[in-house]
């Protein structure tokens, strides 16, 4: 397990300092922030572009079928993703690109604020394991 998360550390620094190299015009907490921002609307507008113009997933949404004396862990089972059918090729290579632009502003503010994003990650998942369901925000 170790040696997993030692090779994971390595492609996010590895990662990191690709993004601090390649940054060249958007240097600015501005320019990094509202690029971050947009990129995040890409993502969604990839998903939205996969129902609305491909169809090759559907969104139904409704209320979540919780109940006051549902234990806790029965709720993972019952709830849903209102998802239907799954990312066709072609629509999964643009969410993925749109996320992988996402991720690039991501790391880009973690750069300007001299963040480690492995250490963003490592602390979340330790919060994660130690709250477990009560991380719920």
């Amino acid at each position: 397990m170790e040696e997993v998360k030692s090779l994971e550390n390595n492609a996010l620094l590895t990662f990191q300092q690709q993004v601090s190299d390649l940054l060249l015009r958007h240097r600015s907490v501005l320019d990094v922030s509202s690029k971050f921002q947009e990129s995040n609307s890409r993502v969604n507008r990839a998903l939205v572009k996969a129902v609305t113009e491909c169809g090759c997933i559907e969104i139904q949404g409704s209320r979540q079928p919780f109940e006051k004396e549902m234990p806790l862990d029965d709720m993972q089972f019952t709830a849903k993703s209102h998802l239907t059918g799954n990312l066709c090729d072609h629509c999964q290579d643009i969410v993925r690109a749109e996320m992988g632009k996402n991720l690039f502003y991501l790391t880009a503010m973690c750069n300007l604020l001299d963040i480690k994003l492995d250490e963003v990650v490592e602390q979340e998942s330790n919060k994660l394991s130690t709250l477990g369901v009560f991380n719920l925000r």
